[in-house]
């Protein structure tokens, strides 16, 4: 089982139901193709690039705005049975500007930053070439699977 708490804290674009159970199904598909078992619970907010880059600066000492953050929880946080996972910060403005750039929707575009974001949850990490290289293919195998492709 998976629970996804929602906070959405920007009015710039529209979370929908439908985005809602679109980035359930992107946690649920990621930890089934990581073979992680048990019940979870992860946090996916929305904000604007002004508190992302808040976060980004007083988390990470980088004074910029960024499309994603991830807050890992500790490898034993459990509550009553379920492992938390962690917090997924979303900034509206850069999957905006991101999905025009790329020529994607802004639901493939937030899509793959919840995987991207999930797979960080889980370990992964993109600071040197072999461990970007293999993020990379774990990130597309999951969008594949997800069937998002534009």
């Amino acid at each position: 089982m998976i629970d996804v708490l929602f906070d959405n804290r920007q009015d710039i674009m529209e979370i929908t139901p439908e985005n809602m159970k679109a980035i359930e199904k992107a946690v649920d598909t990621v930890l089934k193709a990581e073979g992680a078992e048990g019940d979870f619970e992860v946090s996916v907010s929305f904000v604007t690039n002004e508190e992302i880059k808040t976060l980004n600066r007083e988390y990470r000492n980088v004074d910029s705005e960024t499309d994603v953050l991830s807050f890992p929880m500790d490898d034993d946080d459990e509550f009553d049975g379920i492992i938390i996972l962690g917090d997924i910060v979303l900034s509206t403005q850069r999957i905006i500007e991101q999905a025009k750039d790329f020529g994607h929707s802004l639901e493939r575009e937030m899509l793959y930053l919840t995987v991207h974001s999930m797979l960080h949850l889980l370990g992964y990490d993109h600071m040197d070439l072999e461990e970007k290289d293999e993020m990379r293919s774990r990130e597309k195998e999951i969008m594949k699977e997800l069937q998002i492709f534009k």
